[in-house]
């Protein structure tokens, strides 16, 4: 095989794809910087499609074989469905998710609960409301619950 005939840039447009599917569940999802908003993933999309895109430029040169565009279009064609996959399962179908029937609604009252703060110090739902912030007893706390996992 001749190695300037050999396209390798439809090859690795192919394997950063795959890449940049697969290691949003099994790696990305772990920090959540890229659990939020999978950024690293779509630059891996991103230069998956720029990779794609030169070696389709390549592939349909003229001095090119039949066999080597056919093969170089079915690869980008899977190339852009697996992204395309990527993108709906993670923008899409996570709306999809339904919402949960036994979390607080707002104005609800909480039970009693005690989790650590920012500082790793364990506070407590009752101290909090008894605790005077500005020289004001709070009329209540505010609940925030991010989605992820935990």
């Amino acid at each position: 095989m001749n190695v300037k005939r050999f396209n390798w840039q439809i090859w690795v447009g192919f394997l950063l794809s795959v890449l940049a599917f697969l290691s949003y569940p099994t790696f990305f999802v772990r920090f959540p910087v890229t659990r939020d908003f999978p950024w690293a993933n779509l630059l891996l999309g991103a230069m998956s499609f720029a990779f794609i895109l030169i070696g389709l430029r390549r592939a349909f040169s003229p001095s090119r074989r039949l066999f080597s565009k056919i093969v170089s279009l079915l690869v980008a064609t899977v190339s852009v469905l697996i992204m395309a996959m990527f993108v709906f399962v993670v923008f899409v179908q996570a709306r999809w998710l339904p919402a949960s029937k036994a979390a607080p609604q707002v104005g609800q009252k909480v039970p009693e609960f005690s989790l650590p703060d920012t500082r790793g110090q364990v506070v407590s739902l009752s101290e909090l409301i008894a605790t005077p912030v500005n020289g004001k007893v709070p009329k209540g706390v505010l609940l925030i619950f991010y989605r992820g996992y935990w």
